[in-house]
């Protein structure tokens, strides 16, 4: 079976993660388009058709974070346009602390939407948290800001039938570890206690600068502190693991992996995934997402993934790139490129790994992404030569605060 092609449809423009309007009316895709349609109509036809979780052998629920542009009950639409089984969204413009509140039009339109096209809210749906937010926040009233952000979202998820949230832990803001910890678990039961039963999902992280999660230790130490446990759980970001020091490259990195998470947080808080290849070398804590297959995890990882009987019945959320120059020059957003990982990832799962024609998808595909490695290779290659002659010279050498995070 070949693999799904890249980028074959025309590149889609790009739609703004801003939720706020209110006039925008629901669109139900159409599979064929009709004699005489509108042009603009064609963004709401499917791009592939999606495929029922029932027959792929596993329950896998692979989709991506779409856009909410004009209202959550858009998001819907977007899912079914790139065929996937599960989605993310922003609840709100993540850009801004002040957002208006879902109207009855859009909540129930999210609700229908979500029931006539057979998408389980309450299990397959995963919000993202806003960037805004640190829960770690040491300021008093910088704290109370992101704590009411925070509670907003969980109050948009009740209200939409959703019961699981993801959200990045924090950064500790130059405090210790332990405080920031602290903080976030003491946010996380207020905001429990507040709220009657979504389930808040922390993230792991990359590991860049003064980040709270990058460790299955400290998503331990957080979840420890949490009152109530059947309100907190985690989801696993591939490429953040990766850049951590957590590999996943071959079957039997994948399970140290997997049972080192077992055995530290405890298998029954694994709750989703993001699944992202990794433009960055190992434990490299450089927060760039990849194309499935063509970054430095490759393939062999995802098909681990497909094929791990625990991971069924979770949101599993692609947040690889899909930018590319249009015709103009200017960046348009290509959404065939995750039709196409969907339709790939669902063909890893029960695919054997050991024949030539797995082999050709991850030559093909490291093909691809070879020249992207070699940019960020060289790039983390510097800056070690760099720190070590710092080091050498007995200049103190100060972790980056910031990071390059191109994602979610």
């Amino acid at each position: 079976m070949p693999r799904p092609t890249r980028g074959s449809q025309k590149a889609v423009k790009r739609e703004e993660d801003d939720i706020d309007s209110k006039d925008i009316k629901l669109v139900k895709p159409a599979v064929k388009k009709r004699k005489g349609q509108a042009k603009g109509d064609e963004a709401a036809m499917p791009l592939i058709e999606r495929t029922a979780v029932s027959s792929l052998g596993k329950a896998m629920y692979i989709g991506a974070h779409i856009s909410a542009a004009g209202g959550v009950q858009n998001s819907v639409t977007n899912a079914l346009h790139i065929g996937a089984n599960s989605f993310a969204l922003f609840l709100k413009s993540q850009r801004k602390w002040n957002n208006p509140p879902i109207t009855a039009e859009a909540k129930n339109g999210f609700i229908s939407q979500c029931k006539e096209h057979h998408y389980h809210a309450n299990e397959h749906v995963l919000p993202h948290g806003s960037y805004l937010v640190n829960l770690a926040q040491a300021d008093a009233e910088k704290a109370r800001q992101a704590y009411d952000s925070f509670v907003d979202d969980l109050g948009r998820c009740e209200q939409l039938g959703i019961k699981l949230y993801n959200f990045h832990p924090g950064s500790t803001g130059g405090d210790t570890k332990a405080a920031a910890i602290k903080r976030i678990a003491t946010q996380l039961n207020k905001a429990h206690k507040a709220t009657k039963s979504v389930i808040t999902v922390l993230e792991n992280m990359a590991g860049a600068g003064n980040v709270v999660g990058s460790t299955w230790e400290d998503l331990r130490d957080i979840i420890a502190l949490v009152e109530d446990k059947t309100r907190v759980g985690v989801c696993i970001d591939t490429c953040h693991a990766f850049a951590a020091g957590y590999d996943l490259r071959t079957p039997e990195a994948f399970k140290k992996t997997v049972d080192s998470f077992n055995e530290i947080v405890g298998a029954k808080y694994l709750k989703a995934f993001h699944l992202n290849d990794s433009k960055a070398p190992f434990n490299s804590n450089r927060d760039l997402h990849a194309n499935i297959g063509t970054g430095f995890l490759g393939l062999r990882a995802f098909h681990s993934l497909m094929n791990h009987e625990e991971f069924q019945d979770k949101p599993m959320v692609l947040e690889t790139p899909i930018d590319k120059k249009g015709p103009d020059g200017k960046t348009v957003e290509d959404k065939q490129v995750w039709a196409d990982e969907i339709k790939l990832l669902e063909s890893l799962i029960g695919m054997d790994a050991e024949t030539d024609e797995f082999e050709q998808m991850v030559k093909e595909l490291q093909a691809e992404g070879a020249e992207e490695r070699k940019k960020i290779q060289d790039q983390v290659d510097k800056k070690s030569k760099t720190t070590v002659k710092k080091a050498k010279g007995g200049k103190k050498v100060k972790k980056e605060e910031t990071s390059d995070d191109e994602s979610d």
